[in-house]
């Protein structure tokens, strides 16, 4: 392989049903971070079935190029029909350095993508950055259990693939003067080598706020406890905000697994996070450090929580709820 052929940084916008996810453009800031060292271009591939009236908003959003890939086979994810349109796409144009989301789709996709570009892929990167001389991408991830940060390098394959979490780049700015070039590509699919059907699409419909989403989390920890579960739903409700929570609450069916904060759930960036009954192990923390203003309510004051606060209450949530929601319900009135 010769690397020196690989130029420029791709951005895979993701969309789902014609709405375009928020980490695909969190990754066009991201990777133009990045090409500044390179001195090189981004571009956005976006893939699926009459799409081409997403690319407005790729573009708003700092992309310089956009690919655009519209084939009714596209409609609905098939793991084998994305891969054979990106694949295409990355080996026409190769990029030296390709970047996907780490969402359930992504998750699926980008393995197989890295294995049918003969190429390395790091997972559920938390930061990432160039080295000047080498132009090779140092991806930093948790691993042993997010008890350790591991930085790694593809040194002798194109292109450097990684994947990224929802919520831990942030966007540009949107610029309604930039301007982006828009290609459309044509794609021959060997329909031969895809084995799954498409049968049915069935749809949550209860409204749900995704928390990655939400401008207001109010998480709680193990020290909450039952008990406390109701407290800070309306704690909640007051801000306007959602309930969180650590891994610790899913497992004793409190909370919900979409609710889960840290490295084994996701990755959130509000513009207030309350870590109630959170002691802060570093695989909660990975998950809600970029937030705006954090605040932790936290019986044990050494609590590592307090390190990455900007507000602590040393006291026990079950008294200083009652307190807190009435002070706020007298401000509001």
């Amino acid at each position: 392989m010769n690397i020196d052929e690989y130029k420029g940084i791709m951005v895979f916008a993701e969309q789902r049903d014609g709405v375009l996810q928020s980490v695909g453009l969190e990754l066009i800031g991201e990777a133009h971070r990045l090409a500044k060292n390179l001195n090189e271009k981004v571009t956005a591939i976006l893939i699926g079935a009459n799409v081409s009236h997403l690319v407005k908003e790729i573009t708003l959003y700092g992309a310089d190029r956009v690919i655009v890939v519209n084939d009714e086979i596209l409609k609905h994810y098939d793991t084998e029909a994305y891969t054979q349109a990106v694949t295409t796409i990355v080996n026409k144009y190769k990029p030296e350095i390709f970047l996907i989301g780490a969402t359930t789709l992504g998750r699926d996709l980008a393995p197989r993508l890295s294995g049918r570009l003969r190429t390395g892929l790091t997972a559920d990167c938390t930061e990432l950055s160039i080295d000047e001389e080498s132009r090779e991408l140092w991806s930093t991830r948790p691993t042993f259990g997010g008890n350790l940060l591991a930085t790694i390098v593809c040194p002798e394959h194109r292109p450097q693939m990684s994947s990224v979490r929802p919520g831990v780049m942030a966007k540009l700015a949107k610029n309604e003067a930039h301007q982006s070039e828009i290609i459309e590509e044509l794609i021959t699919f060997d329909r031969t080598k895809m084995k799954v059907r498409f049968i049915k699409k069935v749809v949550d419909t209860t409204k749900k706020i995704d928390i990655t989403d939400a401008r207001v989390l109010v998480a709680g920890g193990r020290g909450v406890g039952k008990d406390g579960i109701e407290m800070l739903q309306n704690l909640a409700n007051v801000l306007h905000g959602e309930v969180a929570g650590t891994r610790a609450l899913v497992e004793e069916g409190l909370i919900d697994g979409t609710r889960q904060v840290g490295q084994t759930g996701k990755t959130v960036r509000p513009d207030l996070y309350i870590a109630t009954g959170i002691s802060g192990a570093i695989q909660h923390v990975i998950g809600m450090e970029n937030a705006q203003l954090k605040i932790a309510i936290n019986t044990d004051k050494s609590a590592p929580i307090f390190q990455v606060s900007d507000l602590g209450v040393v006291a026990n949530f079950h008294e200083v709820a009652p307190i807190l929601l009435k002070k706020i319900q007298e401000i509001q009135s």
